[in-house]
């Protein structure tokens, strides 16, 4: 079992940064990849950016540019900076880990964190 725990959400004004952590315990030795999911209300849950154990990344269009993905192995940690923040930014973020080798953009993964809500103002 993994376990993740998402921190360092908030409200931020349009055009100002946050950065997101997931630190994941439990077996991490066996994750392949971990990425960060947004949902905004009324809107299907959408994969934000990606990356595998061998440090390849991924992005939604819509964040190309502004967010960057990275993670530290040996503390068992994802980070995503969140930059140039839009309104339409807003959403409750997830980390998720998964074990199973798939396609760095796939949606299957196998461990959720609780979410972190992170709120853009114009």
């Amino acid at each position: 079992q993994v376990q993740l725990v998402e921190s360092g959400g908030g409200l931020v004004q349009a055009g100002g940064s946050l950065r997101l952590s997931c630190a994941a315990s439990g077996r991490t030795f066996s994750l392949y990849a971990m990425g960060w999911f947004r949902q905004a209300p009324g809107k299907q849950r959408e994969l934000v950016a990606a990356i595998t154990r061998g440090g390849s990344t991924t992005y939604a269009d819509s964040v190309k540019g502004r967010f960057t993905i990275s993670r530290d192995n040996a503390r068992n940690t994802v980070y995503v900076q969140l930059n140039s923040l839009k309104p339409e930014d807003t959403a409750v973020y997830y980390c998720a880990a998964r074990i199973r080798w798939l396609p760095i953009g796939s949606y299957e993964y196998d461990y959720w964190g609780q979410g972190t809500q992170v709120t853009v103002s114009s």
